[in-house]
């Protein structure tokens, strides 16, 4: 038995090549059908009208026959737009014939990779353009096209397979806008008001004048009513070192909304991603799975893809290996930054790697993806009872976590994240070490 490929795997590594050179077109094969049946039914029958029967497609094959207007040379060239998109987004994807004679049809078969749907073709008299509409996100191959030319008469053809080549669909990030800070900040310039002095905007009280200090910044009012001069004390504006955790230990999906979530947990990771890059915060991003990823802290709209592009084949990475956060480079996780971990909470690693995380002081919030739960008959008392113990262990994970000072939000499948992220906003997030 034949090993099944992973997703988004080239299909041409598997399969047979196209037959080389011209061959009888489906045509032809109709009409010698036709001939050859009249000319047997004549010799049983004894009818010698049916003869004639048969002639009739014989002339018509040998009029129709190309002779030397026949092309020689094909070539066929592809061109896709665009090669990076998001979820639900049309790419057409265009195919110029070149070749030295007249051709008649283009007959294209598509042999498509998954993650993208054929919405559509269109055929011209030397090209074929086909719209396709990306379904889910992921590193996908489009797949290949054995393009069928046919000559004029349309009773020959020749077959010419085509690579439409490989393309990147990008997960819809959630709208979010919540950028939750640590308590102690990296002495860097950013947007987020510290809690020591600074040159920032945000007044954090007022203190008392000291000698040679500008005196711009008096407060009036508690100067007057204290009888001696006070200055308004600003806060400084920093920035915040931030690492989005992704769980690929598994992907599991809820039976009854079929929502998946590996791809709730790459989409709410976007949106945030996004939501701290409008600050000018640096994001990194480590998945843990079969393979661990990692890209180090960056900023700017181009360090979102390319942050994207580091986990989308993170399908394929799901195994039975337990990542080792030490051998990570300090880069990737740096000390003192804010992680989010966005997990279901359904494998004992993931618990594992978050008590790791906790014990080395870094701030953490853990983003739970719920998968929903079982089916339960009312009327069978063992049902019930093991619905409420999948329960208690579900609860029961979630208090260790709190106990161990990590904050749970519970993110639903198609909501904005800053739902679950607004009771961050009550206060700054701790790590172990504060």
């Amino acid at each position: 038995m034949a090993d099944s490929a992973p997703p988004g795997s080239r299909p041409a590594e598997r399969l047979s090549a196209p037959p080389e050179g011209w061959r009888t077109g489906e045509r032809t094969l109709r009409l010698l059908t036709v001939a050859v049946v009249a000319v047997v039914a004549a010799l049983l029958t004894g009818q010698a009208w049916l003869f004639a029967l048969a002639a009739g497609p014989a002339v018509l094959v040998a009029l129709a026959a190309p002779g030397r207007s026949r092309p020689t040379l094909l070539a066929a060239t592809a061109a896709v737009e665009p090669r990076r998109l998001f979820e639900g987004e049309p790419l057409v994807a265009r195919i110029d014939l070149a070749h030295d004679g007249e051709v008649g049809l283009l007959d294209p078969g598509l042999i498509g990779g998954p993650g993208l749907t054929l919405a559509g073709q269109r055929v011209g008299p030397d090209h074929v353009e086909l719209e396709f509409t990306a379904v889910r996100w992921g590193a996908w191959s489009l797949g290949l096209v054995d393009l069928d030319v046919y000559d004029s008469g349309g009773l020959s053809r020749r077959t010419v397979r085509v690579d439409l080549g490989d393309v990147e669909v990008f997960p819809v990030p959630t709208a979010d806008r919540l950028t939750p800070v640590p308590v102690r900040l990296p002495e860097r310039l950013g947007e987020h008001t510290a809690r020591r002095q600074g040159e920032g905007v945000e007044v954090l009280g007022v203190r008392p004048h000291v000698w040679g200090e500008r005196q711009r910044r008096i407060h009036w009012p508690s100067t007057t009513r204290r009888g001696a001069i006070q200055l308004i004390e600003f806060g400084a504006e920093q920035a915040v070192d931030t690492v989005m955790l992704l769980d690929a230990f598994g992907d599991l999906v809820d039976p009854l909304t079929g929502a998946s979530t590996l791809d709730e947990t790459l989409r709410a990771a976007s949106g945030l991603t996004r939501a701290y890059l409008r600050t000018h915060d640096r994001i990194g991003v480590v998945s843990v799975g079969g393979r661990t990823r990692w890209l180090q802290a960056g900023s700017g709209e181009q360090h979102f893809y390319r942050m994207v592009q580091s986990v989308l084949e993170v399908r394929k990475d799901l195994g039975y290996r337990t990542p080792d956060l030490d051998r990570l480079p300090p880069a990737a996780l740096p000390a003192g930054a804010l992680v989010y971990a966005f997990t279901p909470l359904a494998d004992q690693r993931i618990i594992d790697v978050l008590g790791d995380l906790a014990d080395r002081g870094n701030p953490l919030v853990v983003v739970e993806i719920p998968f929903g739960e079982p089916a339960v008959d009312p009327q069978d008392q063992v049902e019930v009872w093991a619905g409420r113990l999948w329960r208690a262990d579900r609860e029961a994970i979630r208090f260790a976590l709190r106990n161990r000072g990590v904050p749970v939000v519970t993110h639903q499948p198609g909501e904005v994240l800053d739902l679950a992220m607004a009771q961050l906003q009550r206060g700054r997030i701790r790590g172990r070490r504060e």
